[in-house]
């Protein structure tokens, strides 16, 4: 059909091509011209084959047609259409030898495409005959088989799929049991698995459920670790550790434990605090819980403030203990893990990322150290500030001031800090508290001296401040910075620290019963003696009690008793004791009063107070000063001042003990009866700071001559007082360690000039008995009655002399008797005989200087009775050298000197008044001399007296 169709278009074409040919022969054939006319064709009829040429050039008619134009016009197209064909018949002529030549082609295909056809059906119908008989079978046994296998392996998908689909439940359970890295690993595998299906439709939406999942396990995970922050536990942290392990957020994990123990803090000291104050406020009140941590602390009652201290240590102890086992812990696992690495150096890059990792974690847990522990001190710090300590108890005072020493050492347990933050605190509320403590312990000083019989406290000779409770603290030789009390007997090696002491259980702030309760003071003796034995010896040797008043017998019996009693004093040792030493009915225990022991417990308690807290240790050392400045002045202005004995001239008074006794007056004692109102405020803060002059109780008697003037009163008074500098003696290296080194000229300045002042107090003191006890002025006058210008040399000695020794054995006698009621020590007895025996002395020299007249005889006279005195008076005394022996001898002497000799003794011995030099010019010279020489030697006298006045 195809080859009819072109030869009908073949014959059409070669009509139409010859006619063409015959009308361009017709033409020019002058190529030049027929190229022209050629050219001279229009573009646009060469455009394409849609072009309309009709209506292309009707539109180009103009509106007023000439016939003549249309003509030319009509036979200009011609040409060119004439020139066109013939220049296509040129090249149809040009190329018909090809065109033979495809034609032939043609002829010969549709030949061949003939027996193609004849072939394909022969074909066609054996491959027929091939399918019915085998290939169909076969091919479908094979389709079959194929798609067995297909269906198999979507089986398994499909099993894959639904497993996947029920993992939440199992990753559930996981979570339940806490097996946090086996939930983790299931969802990973899950992730992994799900992403191998992803080209289900279904796994998509399963690939998003795993991914949430896995950020639930993230969160859960984070609330498992902060668990770690109160309570760590070792199988716990393991798992959480190897849980973000696999997640590869180690790092991150740290980071979000320091976070937590930030937030665990925080939220433990926020409900110790709050569960206490709406405990006291009895539930009340429910607005608490939307206060600040540091409002909340104000809340805080007295009565509360110690147990919600102890508790919220307690509580951050369990959070820095669960801090110092996770650092633990990752010491542990770092050695482990190095050691396996060390084995294994295979997997380098592993390797290096996870030692990057453990450095990371180790410094953040180092670096972390300082931070929870800063955390921890503001937080006491804002509880410890929240509440005024001034009007605590001692006792809970000293425990707050415990339970902030454990802290602090835990603190430098826990990373090396000094707990500055803690230290001033605590050193706030320590020198406020006592101020006010210490104001209290003055007015109640006053008020036991001036109550204070000043009877003797009966203790036994073994003695030792050390056996006070408030001393038990020296005794445990422990560092500063631990606790003074409640210390246990066994107490753990100082290599053991509270970390590794309590890691495994218990806690260093549990409130433990104080010992003190179980422990009883076994101090005072009973009845003032050691044992019966001991007693019944020395009333055996001495004589009867009977003079000792009742109450002393009644008074501080030993109910307390269990220790052998010290070895006993025999009879012999007593029997051969001086009889100075009056001590007749009490072993060497030593003297003091209630008041002294008071005093002494309170500067035990201000040591322990110290001891804790070194900080105020020039605060508490300078109101322990107080204390002894106090007790000092008390004894002096009761017993010692007596203006008319202090214008003697005998230095009674040493400069030192003046000045102590100025600056304690100054500086400590109020003298104003009442405030002035147009004072100043800086005046009566000055005044805030003094105590009023104690006054002597009015049962105590002064003035009696049987009791010596009081003698066992002043007795009690000035040896309690050596009693108690010498324990501040002792105290001196303990209080040395402790005082800054800046302070330390305060403490040396004390000790040199208040402390060492005890013992010159005896003077002044005892005095004032010397000089009461014995009627110098009976013997003046008795001398006065002596006639001393006798003619002949006297083998007898005066009636005065025997008068002033029945004095002195009077004075023995009644000191004997005061003996009973008090021991007077050897330093005391030898004062009390010295001070007699230099005023008896003294009266003497008195008495000769008020001689009229007296003869060489007289002299004699006078050196008799002088050598008498002094025979009968070394009978009673011990005393050797006799004190002014010398004044005495010296001045009788005197009488004999010559002019000369006179006024160069004069000059020599300042230390006779101007009336007895006066006495010996006059008297003594006045019958040898001329009036000139006399005149001269009154005139040296004058001038030696001069600088006195």
């Amino acid at each position: 059909m195809r080859i009819s169709k072109i030869k009908k278009e073949k014959t059409g074409l070669g009509c139409n091509v010859e006619e063409e040919i015959r009308e361009a022969h017709e033409e020019p054939t002058d190529p030049q011209a027929q190229q022209e006319i050629i050219n001279s064709i229009e573009e646009v009829y060469f455009s394409n084959d849609s072009f309309d040429i009709v209506k292309y050039e009707l539109e180009r008619l103009p509106p007023v047609l000439s016939l003549q134009e249309l003509e030319e016009y009509r036979d200009k197209l011609k040409q060119q259409q004439a020139a066109v064909s013939k220049k296509v018949a040129d090249l149809i002529l040009e190329k018909q030898p090809a065109y033979v030549e495809e034609l032939e082609r043609v002829t010969s295909l549709q030949s061949g495409l003939q027996l193609a056809a004849v072939i394909c059906t022969n074909g066609r119908r054996h491959l027929n005959i091939a399918k019915e008989g085998f290939t169909q079978t076969s091919l479908g046994l094979l389709a079959n088989q194929r798609k067995r296998q297909l269906l198999i392996g979507l089986l398994k998908s499909l099993r894959t799929i639904k497993t996947l689909q029920r993992t939440d439940v199992r990753l559930s359970e996981m979570l339940e049991e806490e097996d946090y890295p086996g939930a983790i690993q299931l969802c990973l595998e899950c992730q992994k698995a799900a992403s191998t299906f992803k080209h289900y439709s279904c796994i998509s939406e399963l690939n998003s459920k795993l991914q949430d999942t896995l950020e639930q396990i993230e969160e859960q995970l984070d609330v498992a670790l902060s668990k770690i922050c109160k309570n760590f536990d070792i199988n716990h942290y393991t798992k959480v550790q190897q849980a973000y392990r696999l997640l590869g957020k180690t790092q991150t994990a740290m980071d979000q434990l320091h976070m937590h123990f930030t937030q665990a803090i925080h939220n433990t000291v926020f409900q110790v605090v709050l569960g206490y104050v709406e405990l006291c406020a009895g539930n009340t009140d429910t607005k608490f819980q939307k206060l600040q941590y540091k409002d909340l602390c104000t809340h805080i009652t007295s009565d509360s403030y110690i147990p919600c201290l102890a508790d919220l240590c307690k509580a951050l102890w369990e959070v820095m203990l669960s801090y110092y086992r996770t650092m633990q812990w990752h010491e542990n696992h770092d050695q482990d893990e190095a050691a396996v690495v060390s084995s294994d150096g295979n997997n380098v890059i592993g390797t290096e990322e996870s030692s990057f990792d453990r450095n990371y974690v180790k410094k953040k847990l180092e670096h972390g150290l300082s931070r929870i522990w800063q955390d921890v001190q503001l937080k006491v710090k804002t509880y410890l500030l929240g509440t005024d300590l001034s009007n605590f108890k001692y006792d809970d005072f000293i425990f707050v001031l415990d339970v902030i020493s454990r802290l602090m050492q835990v603190g430098e347990e826990f990373c090396g800090s000094k707990s500055e933050v803690l230290q001033e605190s605590i050193r706030k509320q320590s020198v406020n508290y006592f101020k006010t403590y210490h104001r209290t312990r003055l007015e109640e000083l006053r008020m036991f001296l001036e109550n204070e019989t000043w009877e003797l406290c009966p203790v036994k000779s073994s003695f030792s401040i050390l056996q006070l409770h408030e001393f038990k603290f020296m005794e445990q030789s422990r560092s500063p910075s631990v606790s003074p009390s409640k210390q246990p007997a066994s107490a753990v090696s100082a290599t053991v620290t509270l970390f590794e002491q309590y890691c495994n259980g218990g806690n260093p702030f549990e409130i433990q019963a104080d010992s003190k309760d179980d422990e009883t003071e076994d101090v005072l003796a009973s009845n003032g003696y050691e044992s019966d034995e001991q007693e019944k010896s020395a009333y055996q040797e001495y004589d009867s009690d009977s003079d000792v008043p009742e109450e002393l017998k009644r008074d501080y019996v030993d109910e307390q008793t269990g220790d052998a009693p010290i070895k006993s004093v025999s009879r012999d040792t007593l029997r051969s004791r001086k009889k100075s030493d009056y001590n007749l009915n009490k072993v060497n225990a030593p003297i003091l009063t209630n008041t002294t022991l008071n005093v002494i417990r309170l500067v035990g308690k201000y040591m322990q107070m110290m001891n804790i807290l070194k900080p105020i240790a020039f605060d508490v050392i300078h109101f322990m000063s107080q204390l002894f400045d106090y007790y000092l002045y008390a004894v002096y202005t009761f017993f010692g001042r007596n203006d008319m004995f202090e214008s003697t001239g005998l230095g009674l008074s040493s400069s030192r003990l003046r000045t102590t006794l100025n600056r304690i007056q100054e500086s400590l004692i109020d003298l104003e009866v009442s405030a002035d109102p147009s004072g100043t405020l800086t005046a009566a803060e000055e005044r805030k700071e003094k105590v009023p002059s104690p006054h002597l109780s009015h049962l105590v008697v002064l003035t009696s001559g049987n009791s010596l003037y009081g003698l066992a009163e002043r007795v009690v008074a000035t040896e309690s007082l050596v009693f108690l500098a010498e324990q501040f003696e002792f105290l001196q290296p303990h209080l040395d360690a402790v005082m800054p080194a800046a302070k330390k000229p305060f403490l040396q300045q004390f000790y040199s000039q208040t402390v060492s002042t005890a013992s010159e107090l005896r003077k002044p003191v005892y005095w004032i008995v010397a000089a009461k006890a014995i009627d110098y002025e009976q013997m003046l006058l008795l001398m006065a009655n002596v006639k001393w210008d006798v003619k002949e040399i006297m083998s007898q000695h005066n009636v005065y002399v025997d008068a002033l020794l029945k004095e002195f054995e009077e004075f023995n006698r009644r000191l004997n008797d005061v003996s009973k009621r008090v021991r007077i020590p050897l330093p005391v007895s030898n004062i009390l005989w010295e001070h007699c025996i230099r005023l008896a002395n003294r009266t003497l020299v008195e008495g000769y200087a008020n001689v009229k007249k007296c003869s060489n005889e007289g002299r004699a006279l006078m050196q008799l009775d002088f050598q008498q005195f002094l025979m009968k008076l070394e009978k009673l005394t011990d005393i050797r050298p006799i004190p002014d022996k010398e004044f005495v001898e010296t001045y009788i002497k005197a009488y004999y000197l010559t002019e000369n000799d006179m006024e160069c003794w004069i000059k020599e011995h300042r230390e006779y008044s101007t009336k007895q030099l006066t006495n010996l010019v006059n008297i003594c010279l006045g019958t040898y001399i001329n009036k000139k020489a006399r005149q001269k030697l009154l005139a040296t006298i004058d001038d030696i007296d001069r600088p006195k006045r």
